[in-house]
């Protein structure tokens, strides 16, 4: 197989969409036809995943190509990028590449060196502070907190709509400059939309494409009989949104939206596909489309992020342009610290030693291999312990420190209704799940350096009473326009 020549790469993030919710994955209710398109032209990989379930930690990774345990420790949303681990933007840089975002990135703010040479309408935590009161886990509060998820629910325009159809006009705008100007070395654009991420509201004309009344309630809802996994009780009982949207008709309004916002948000990427295509740098440009995270879409009753279940930590993942098979489904396990090296490997560039991730375009190109496993951690908003994703070939286990584990066979039971961890036929596998998570990392210590860590920031808010009054209570706001 030839090498392609050094490409420009775009990089097109949502944020909080499930993998499922692609009209190309099978979705009977979202509509995306220019993220079909995008993957009828490239690879989708099915089992990609997040390095953590929630935003600021998650795209920590993403940026360092890190691990979110190992050096980097961005542990919960009160701990933003801020460039102190260097990441793929500082090596683009320093060697001389245009790396450019425009849109959310979710990082300390806009002023600390994370490696961009310009930021154009970025998105940060709000002054610079995020969830404080989040990293309060050691012990986990006993009051129960408001989530503010269903604030806002419905039809209309909110500020990120706006915001998002902004971000999506400015990277049109940027391609047809960069088509006016050519760089002298590949460029790298990231792209950060809001949407389907709440609050829940999009325009109607997205939710009449919607039978709202014909939609299925979310499934193993606790008020049907369903046990939660403890874990997952403790963090219910810290906050309970599912409760706060209270009717099953708001149920079926609130998936509506869900799925609404993810086709508002095929549109926006549209408009940045087609901007493409007419700068005429498409055939130099390879294209990368993933999540920050997934969403639980009400299933367990429990909505939002922040769990180890295939719809919080399963992320779509697109890639297409030169190189890349074309009309490709890929079922290796991926996840998004693998965009660091595929980012350095399609601009030419080395990729540092020490990496956990390899190039998507590599990976592709080789036989489906659901061996390489697939992982991701917890240690933030609602936790007592930490938690660990551990998935290869059909397994998927669930470690949670203080807590008994999980155990799926996700090939027989993909939506991951029935448990097996206590089941005596199982016991080899358990163990053989735990050994290889052991091999990565220790559970417990990995779980203690977190705790000491929000325990020295909350010391530096002033203590758990006023850490417990730190941060936002909603989403981060959108920036002005």
């Amino acid at each position: 197989m030839t090498t392609p020549k050094p490409s420009n790469v775009l990089i097109l993030l949502s944020d909080e969409q499930d993998a499922r919710a692609l009209g190309c994955a099978g979705h009977p209710w979202v509509h995306t036809p220019h993220l079909d398109a995008l993957a009828a032209k490239g690879t989708r990989f099915t089992n990609a995943f997040t390095p953590s379930p929630i935003c600021v930690p998650a795209r920590a990774s993403l940026a360092t190509g890190r691990w979110v345990h190992q050096d980097a420790r961005y542990w919960d949303n009160a701990m933003g990028y801020d460039g102190a681990v260097r990441g793929w933007c500082h090596d683009l840089k320093d060697a001389g590449h245009r790396v450019e975002s425009i849109g959310k990135l979710h990082y300390r703010n806009g002023e600390c060196d994370t490696g961009f040479t310009r930021q154009q309408r970025s998105m940060h935590l709000a002054g610079g502070v995020g969830q404080v009161w989040g990293s309060v886990r050691d012990p986990l509060p006993d009051a129960p907190r408001a989530s503010h998820l269903f604030d806002k629910l419905g039809a209309g325009t909110s500020p990120y709509n706006v915001f998002d159809t902004a971000c999506a006009q400015d990277a049109a705008a940027w391609l047809t400059e960069r088509a006016q100007a050519p760089d002298d070395k590949p460029w790298v654009l990231f792209v950060g939309f809001v949407a389907p991420h709440f609050p829940l509201v999009v325009p109607q004309r997205f939710l009449d494409a919607i039978d709202i009344d014909a939609l299925p309630l979310p499934a193993l809802h606790p008020d049907r009989g369903y046990r939660r996994h403890p874990w997952v009780q403790r963090h219910a009982d810290f906050s309970n949104a599912d409760a706060e949207l209270g009717t099953d008709a708001r149920r079926r309004l609130a998936l509506a939206c869900y799925y609404a916002l993810v086709s508002f948000l095929d549109e926006q990427i549209g408009t940045v596909l087609q901007a493409l295509d007419a700068s005429g740098m498409g055939a130099s440009t390879r294209v990368v489309f993933s999540s920050d995270h997934g969403d639980n879409q009400g299933s367990r009753g429990m909505w939002n992020k922040s769990t180890l279940y295939r719809e919080a930590t399963n992320v779509p993942l697109i890639v297409s342009g030169p190189g890349v098979p074309r009309g490709h489904v890929c079922s290796t396990h991926t996840n998004l610290v693998d965009i660091a090296p595929t980012v350095l490997t399609a601009t030419g560039l080395p990729v540092p030693a020490g990496l956990p991730g390899r190039d998507l375009v590599a990976l592709a190109a080789e036989p489906d291999d659901e061996q390489r496993p697939g992982f991701s951690e917890y240690h933030a908003v609602g936790s007592p312990g930490a938690a660990y994703m551990l998935r290869q070939g059909p397994w998927a286990y669930h470690h949670y420190v203080g807590f008994a584990p999980e155990l799926f066979d996700v090939h027989a039971d993909p939506d991951q209704h029935h448990d097996l961890a206590a089941d005596p036929a199982h016991a080899d596998v358990l163990q053989r799940m735990a050994s290889l998570l052991a091999q990565t990392l220790d559970p417990e210590q990995v779980d203690r350096r977190a705790k000491d860590d929000q325990n020295a920031l909350v010391a530096r808010a002033g203590g758990r009473d006023k850490a417990l009054q730190t941060g936002p209570q909603g989403a981060t706001p959108a920036p002005p326009a």
